[in-house]
């Protein structure tokens, strides 16, 4: 009896790992399972609920689809620790979701919240399974739910590695990290929509391409060249954040830890009109000058992402004033807000880098919003309870001074260099408004402009005026600030901060 059991359970086994390979599959050299695999330390990913097969039987459904019902779903450890995967597989019906599958990765949701480990999302899907109708709705409707209430909770990691459309890209909307491989798409509707509605031609590359999501709409977080670099970047994170939102990040081996030796007094122009390239400096100051850049190609006049001083994980966000100057507007203020949420909810201290002429003026950037989103990094900064240090290298003017994480904001150390100047606008526009009528009675209006422009710069052109007043706590030299950093986090390393208890607040849209 228990040898027929036995002969009959490899028979079921060998037909759920059956491959499966086609054009699709082709395209994209590894299959789900092996991706899995991939993913996981070797010999550690632990399949689940392998024989799941769909009910369907309209429209011949009876007759197609294959046991496991497009999706793999397991577990496993990365460098030791525990993480949860789910990956779709297009060469079952497309890797469409029908209730089934959508069962499994709820299951495997759900397990990861109750575990307290990351989920990984692989996703390669057509959207949903039209011959399942409203049960295909349901399914998503589930996974968006899970999406939402374990946000904070774990981190949701997806990975857009084929075609996907419709549904299929809600979800990886609301998790936090969305990696993109190049040759892969992701769009609400496909271009025989958009030609059949709209009559506009467009290709799938045009529409929802990489590139176009990771520097146009900036959905994706990460562009990466082929599966097997996206896998091996998504383990690459996971050693910057922490299992779940009751845990710190796991410290680095501080033996391993290189500590720059750049003069960070070189790499800062002497005139502060010109740019300053805001990589070196961070790259100067944090463990083996390594750092881990979130939403690169998207929104560059601000720059953040994940780096370890002192063998500690921090978030760390800049203004990058070789693009725009590194104004604040629409698209950066979203990008740096959501990065900021992530970090406070999952325990990672956060570390701000200012030189910020101000918000990006203009008719366009009014039109699209730039109060409201504007306001958005006010709000995530001033939400934020995890341990924040400013650095205000150069200029830090007017309402962007205030949102890049100022003492207004509850920042627990604002540290700024002698080259700073923290004004409500530039000398030059400062002068034009407040002297306006001096100005213009002057009898040589040009050489009282500049005498004024001179007297409000030597006011305000350092950091001195703010240290006075409170708004900043010290002044110190370049090349001090990565020993300060480190000392303020160790310090700010067990920060209790007591809230006004609420159900949630509402943030600006």
């Amino acid at each position: 009896m228990l040898e027929e059991a036995l002969k009959k359970f490899e028979e079921m086994k060998e037909l759920a790992t059956l491959s499966r390979p086609g054009k699709q599959l082709g395209a994209r050299k590894m299959s789900a399972r092996e991706m899995c695999q991939k993913l996981m330390d070797p010999g550690t990913f632990v399949e689940v609920n392998m024989l799941v097969k769909h009910r369907c039987t309209d429209f011949g459904m009876e007759n197609k689809g294959a046991l496991g019902d497009g999706v793999i779903t397991g577990y496993g450890n990365v460098m030791g620790r525990t993480v949860f995967v789910y990956a779709q597989d297009y060469s079952v019906l497309g890797g469409s979701l029908g209730l089934a599958q959508a069962k499994k990765i709820w299951n495997i949701m759900d397990m990861a919240a109750r575990a307290g480990a990351p989920i990984v999302g692989l996703c390669d899907s057509a959207g949903a399974r039209i011959q399942e109708g409203t049960d295909a709705l349901a399914g998503y409707g589930g996974i968006f739910l899970r999406n939402t209430r374990y946000s904070g909770v774990v981190p949701q990691i997806t990975a857009i590695m084929g075609i996907c459309a419709g549904g299929a890209v809600y979800s990886p909307a609301i998790t936090d990290f969305i990696y993109v491989v190049k040759d892969a798409c992701m769009f609400i509707t496909g271009p025989a929509v958009v030609k059949e509605v709209m009559g506009q031609e467009v290709t799938m590359e045009q529409l929802g391409g990489a590139e176009v999501q990771s520097k146009i709409s900036g959905n994706a977080h990460f562009l990466v060249d082929s599966p097997e670099e996206c896998l091996k970047q998504i383990r690459k994170l996971l050693t910057y954040i922490p299992q779940n939102n009751r845990e710190k990040p796991a410290p680095i081996d501080s033996r391993e830890v290189l500590y720059p030796d750049q003069d960070i007094a070189d790499l800062v122009p002497d005139d502060s009109r010109e740019p300053l390239n805001v990589y070196k400096v961070i790259k100067a100051i944090v463990d083996n000058g390594e750092f881990y850049e979130v939403q690169q190609h998207y929104a560059p006049n601000i720059v953040m992402g994940f780096a370890h001083m002192a063998g500690q994980s921090i978030g760390i966000l800049a203004n990058q004033p070789q693009f725009l100057a590194g104004v604040l507007d629409c698209n950066s203020s979203d990008k740096a807000a959501r990065f900021v949420r992530f970090c406070d909810a999952f325990n990672i201290p956060l570390v701000t880098f200012v030189d910020v002429p101000g918000y990006l003026p203009g008719t366009q950037e009014e039109h699209k919003g730039i109060i409201r989103h504007g306001a958005k990094l006010l709000y995530a900064y001033s939400e934020a309870t995890v341990p924040k240090i400013t650095i205000i290298m150069r200029k830090a003017y007017g309402g962007a001074y205030i949102g890049m994480c100022s003492k207004h904001l509850g920042a627990d150390l604002i540290l700024s260099w002698p080259t700073a100047e923290i004004a409500v606008m530039g000398p030059e526009g400062a002068v034009n408004v407040i002297f306006k009528k001096d100005i213009a009675s002057s009898s040589n209006p040009e050489e009282t402009r500049q005498r004024l422009i001179k007297e409000y710069r030597d006011k305000f052109a350092n950091p001195y005026d703010a240290c006075f007043k409170h708004h900043v706590d010290d002044v110190i030299e370049p090349n001090e600030t990565r020993s300060r950093i480190i000392s303020a986090l160790g310090i700010l390393r067990d920060k209790k901060e007591n809230v006004i208890w609420r159900k949630h607040g509402n943030i600006p849209l």
